[in-house]
């Protein structure tokens, strides 16, 4: 159930949706007459091309649900396991799939739906399709070399083409209706029935398709959520209202060293700088990635301040007003970037300074570091599992 679980849908209720939602998938298949072979092959043969049409709109209207969706922010596209393309496996496979499909009449999804109506034909094809699987699974030693021959890794077809997602799906959608036009004109060749356009069909045809490039150039011609989000906070920053409240270095550490659970330290650099280095219980989420869903949570909690740093102080302003945008009005900005705190606070010199003052900052600052440490280990282990070690128990009679 994509963004719904498991916020909103449990992991366990998830698979009660998935029986229903597959009961119901396979009624609409059998409705749809996709349990008669001579239904599935007309395609081959030019007399009936309802599965065409049939997966070409279940196609079209996923996609453009998914780039309307993603436009909104309502699901993460990257987060969507793709297939990734082994060459030789997808053209010797779909060769098989072809061949079958043509010589049996069914698909494994629509062979199914014909053997839970009682047609012996779909029984015939599960059972053989069994018998492949077995095969598939035995010879796998044989041919594993062929499986992953030519990885592609994972092919986007509007990435491939230099497009927007949005823009590849605009053309999909007067590719489908070219492709329904063209078909509907060869099935009644074939079937020598004269083509006729009812008004009514034309009419119904009509708003489909004109739905759908309204949802598609309404995602082309807005704003994300995202993009509205940083257009006003540019506005903001360019207008010199907003100024985060600052933190200093010094007074970060002494905080964290004596009540580090009341501050939420965020580190929004990528993902490789927060692994070279990062301020002892400090969490990585990117400034790019600190407005999503999932993340929103983490920043918006009453119970802790959140304290930003980044490469450069601009990066921390940023991610207190993105937070701030989000409602939370409790955050500071770290005064010091990410490498000027690792360079005054872990990388100093054994060599002390003359001055007083100096040398107190010093012996804090050292002291500090150590601490720190400590406290990040600390912290990390309670992520950690428990580890169990059997021991014999003695006892009894001897």
């Amino acid at each position: 159930m994509g963004p719904l679980v498991p916020d909103i849908i449990s992991n366990e209720f998830n698979f009660i949706i998935a029986i229903i939602v597959g009961m119901g998938f396979g009624f609409a298949l059998e409705q749809a007459g996709f349990g008669s072979t001579r239904k599935l092959v007309g395609l081959f043969y030019g007399y009936d091309f309802t599965v065409l049409k049939v997966f070409f709109t279940a196609g079209v209207t996923a996609m453009v649900g998914i780039t309307a969706l993603n436009h909104l922010e309502l699901l993460d596209v990257d987060i969507i396991f793709i297939n990734p393309t082994f060459l030789w496996a997808a053209i010797i496979g779909g060769v098989i799939m072809g061949g079958g499909f043509i010589i049996g009449g069914f698909c494994p999804g629509t062979s199914v739906v014909a053997a839970a109506s009682g047609k012996i034909d779909g029984w015939a094809f599960v059972f053989g399709a069994g018998l492949g699987i077995f095969a598939f699974v035995e010879g796998y030693p044989l041919i594993k070399d062929l499986m992953v021959a030519e990885n592609l890794g994972d092919l986007l077809v509007f990435e491939m083409m230099g497009i927007s997602r949005e823009a590849f799906a605009l053309i999909m959608v007067f590719v489908a209706t070219g492709a329904f036009i063209g078909v509907t004109i060869i099935e009644n060749k074939v079937n020598n029935r004269a083509t006729r356009w009812l008004k009514s069909d034309i009419t119904k045809y009509s708003i489909g398709i004109g739905i759908a490039v309204v949802i598609v150039l309404t995602t082309m011609i807005t704003p994300t959520r995202a993009e509205l989000m940083n257009q006003r906070i540019d506005e903001k920053l360019a207008s010199g209202e907003c100024h985060p409240q600052l933190m200093e270095e010094d007074k970060l550490a002494y905080e964290l060293m004596h009540q580090y659970y009341q501050f939420n330290v965020i580190d929004v650099r990528s993902a490789e700088e927060y692994k070279k280095f990062h301020i002892p219980t400090a969490i990585n989420i990117p400034l790019e990635e600190l407005h999503k869903a999932e993340n929103i949570s983490l920043i918006v909690q009453n119970i802790k301040t959140n304290v930003f740093y980044g490469a450069s102080f601009e990066q921390a302003q940023r991610a207190c007003l993105v937070s701030k945008y989000h409602g939370k009005a409790d955050n500071y900005a770290l005064n010091s970037t990410a490498d000027e705190f690792n360079s005054n606070f872990f990388m100093l010199s054994d060599v002390q300074p003359d001055n007083k003052l100096d040398n107190e900052t010093y012996i804090f600052r050292k002291e500090a570091a150590q601490k720190l440490k400590e406290i990040g280990e600390a912290v990390a282990n309670l992520n950690k599992p428990v580890i169990k070690k059997a021991k014999r128990v003695q006892g009894g009679c001897s």
